[in-house]
């Protein structure tokens, strides 16, 4: 016999403003259904699933859910006023002697559910509304983003409980890898149309192709028959046009028709510039350690990094990666060890905190006033590598609208402010990129177009993030911290460090051990292998690079004057050429410290 659906919407719709975000949509969830909800950042899937949550009404349609059924939503940010703790918060709806139930939950997500309202951040503030709709245990789950701020532990103990449940949900999620593992079906909401796929989301980016592919055939052919039709009516006779008004009214109706299709929102013109090149060795960290109080972050920790390499860095909530990162840029001195930065850094930072973000600003006064991004003189301009660009146009390129360029930071989602800072970030030009959880709250194309460009990037980039699929794509080395001070270096991203790192039962035989003789350090010195003229080589080329950089620095000046060629071309050619050479013995003079410093 069929169950009764859980939740049914009828013909819904709603406008904000002049497009509608939800057209006639209609959907139906039944028992056991798993659904990804995806869609463009401000697409509506958000208000969609607070409409299906009963807590926003509709301008027409209607939404069903039988009597006795429980409809459970996670607030992306949850109103905690009137709560001492966030376990207050997280169990105000259970039932009295069920509290074991969030205890379970708290233990999953590593969430405190002693923390205080008033200190709490806004991470925890959505691992509190996680944990309160996992305890309550209703038989829809709505989850709007519930992977923000879960480090990856989390998030797979999230996916294990998911994965067992026999509840029905519905799931936002920017993590490809997190809906690819639990989802049955996908609900695709675009300029206001509900699509539904009975199948995952795994093949949801080829289905997304295949349709605008057919409807990019389907206005082809509605623009060519609009062409004929006004041809016909110029070209008709005079006698028979009153005999053939009914066609053209169905002109002026083709013609409607065509007006009303609302284009698919374009990409974001998101573009990294590399600035001067930097020195091949970018980052050299030499047996570095950091404790705060009697935590210690890391201990006896040596990592190099070259230029154009991709490092993530990866471990659970807290236990310092972005501490480490402040480390080995120089913003954090370590207690013991060494940090020497390579020449010429140009560094551009990504913060998880969007604290580069003035939310009571308008997004046109945070980027006009950015003194990276000022132009003096103009109200209206900003520089953008380099280029005065007006700054509605430069929105525009991200998406925003002249609307929105006078809105508050405030007013916008999660993801437009991912991409506002990451219009801010690609203003000026760098070598080393710095991401603290870029990819949150951003949609899936807009997270393929940064991979993408990432890939492309001529620089080096320092990378934070939880998100499995991303690391994949992106990193080429992965750092793992462990906790105690331990972090290991792994080739490759997140599947291949999954394959090396030890199995649970041996990470905890090491633990009673750990103290630091047996933590990660540097080998004890050897004797050198060097020969006597090959020492004082290595201690001649520090020197050379600085003046082989010197030189370029100053030929890459003068080739700068755009009139150089035409006013002295013979010594446009001889600077040239000096610069080329002097490049390729400064490549020449870097890798040879390298090998003999390795050897050293």
């Amino acid at each position: 016999m069929a169950r009764a659906p859980l939740l049914q919407l009828n013909s819904v719709s709603l406008t904000f403003g002049g497009n509608p975000l939800l057209d006639e949509v209609s959907l139906t969830v039944q028992p056991g259904d798993r659904l990804a909800l995806v869609g463009r950042n401000g697409s509506g899937k958000s208000t969609l699933m607070k409409l299906m949550a009963g807590l926003v009404e509709p301008d027409s349609g209607v939404r069903t859910v039988p009597p006795g059924v429980t409809v459970g939503y996670m607030e992306q940010d949850p109103d905690l006023s009137g709560f001492a703790t966030l376990g207050d918060f997280a169990a105000s709806a259970l039932p009295e002697g069920q509290e074991y139930r969030l205890a379970v939950v708290a233990e999953g997500l590593k969430f405190n559910p002693e923390t205080p309202v008033a200190t709490a951040s806004g991470g925890e503030r959505r691992r509190a509304a996680l944990a309160k709709l996992l305890a309550e245990a209703p038989e829809l789950m709505l989850l709007d983003e519930p992977t923000n701020h879960l480090d990856i532990q989390a998030i797979e103990w999230l996916e294990a409980e998911l994965r067992d449940t026999r509840t029905a949900f519905v799931l936002i999620s920017h993590d490809r890898a997190f809906l690819r593992a639990l989802t049955k079906a996908t609900l695709w909401l675009d300029r206001g149309v509900m699509r539904r796929r009975e199948a995952g989301f795994e093949g949801f980016e080829d289905w997304r192709e295949t349709v605008w592919a057919e409807e990019d055939e389907a206005r082809h052919k509605l623009d060519r028959k609009i062409k004929a039709e006004a041809r016909w009516a110029v070209e008709g006779i005079s006698a028979r046009r009153k005999r053939n008004m009914g066609r053209v009214r169905a002109l002026q109706q083709l013609r409607a028709d065509r007006a009303a299709q609302i284009r698919r929102q374009g990409t974001a013109a998101l573009a990294f510039e590399a600035g001067t090149t930097s020195g091949k060795k970018v980052i050299e960290a030499e047996a570095i350690s950091k404790t705060y109080g009697d935590k210690c972050i890391i201990r006896d920790f040596s990592l190099r990094v070259l230029r154009g390499d991709r490092v993530a860095f990866v471990g659970p909530n807290g236990i310092g990666k972005t501490t480490l990162l402040k480390l080995l840029t120089d913003e954090v001195q370590p207690d013991k060890g060494n940090v020497t930065l390579g020449t010429n850094l140009e560094i551009a930072v990504f913060d998880q905190t969007r604290a580069r973000l003035d939310s009571e600003a308008s997004l046109w006064e945070n980027l006009t006033g950015d003194p990276l991004m000022r132009v003096s003189g103009a109200a209206d301009q900003v520089m953008v590598r380099g280029q005065p660009r007006h700054v509605v146009g430069y929105l525009k390129d991200f998406l925003f609208d002249d609307i929105q360029a006078r809105a508050p930071v405030r007013s916008l989602s999660g993801g437009e402010k991912a991409r506002l800072l990451l219009a801010k970030l690609m203003a000026q030009p760098s070598n080393l990129l710095i991401l603290d959880e870029p990819t949150n709250d951003l949609d899936v194309e807009t997270l393929d177009l940064l991979q993408d460009i990432l890939g492309e990037y001529d620089g080096t980039v320092l990378l934070v993030s939880h998100d499995r699929d991303f690391i994949d794509r992106v990193a080429t080395t992965t750092v793992a911290l462990e906790g105690q001070g331990r972090a290991t270096v792994y080739p490759g991203g997140w599947s291949d460090y999954a394959r090396q790192r030890p199995a649970p039962e041996a990470a905890v035989a090491v633990k009673p051990a750990a103290k630091p003789a047996e933590s990660p350090k540097v080998e004890a010195p050897r004797a050198s292998g060097l020969s006597f003229t090959e020492k004082k080589r290595l201690e001649e080329l520090p020197a050379l690079i600085e003046r082989l950089e010197g030189e370029i620095g100053k030929l890459s000046t003068l080739l700068a004057d755009p009139d150089l060629f035409t006013r002295e071309p013979v010594k446009f050619r001889k600077a040239t050429e000096a610069l080329t050479e002097r490049q390729a013995a400064l490549e020449a003079a870097e890798t040879e410290w390298l090998n003999l410093a390795d050897r050293a």
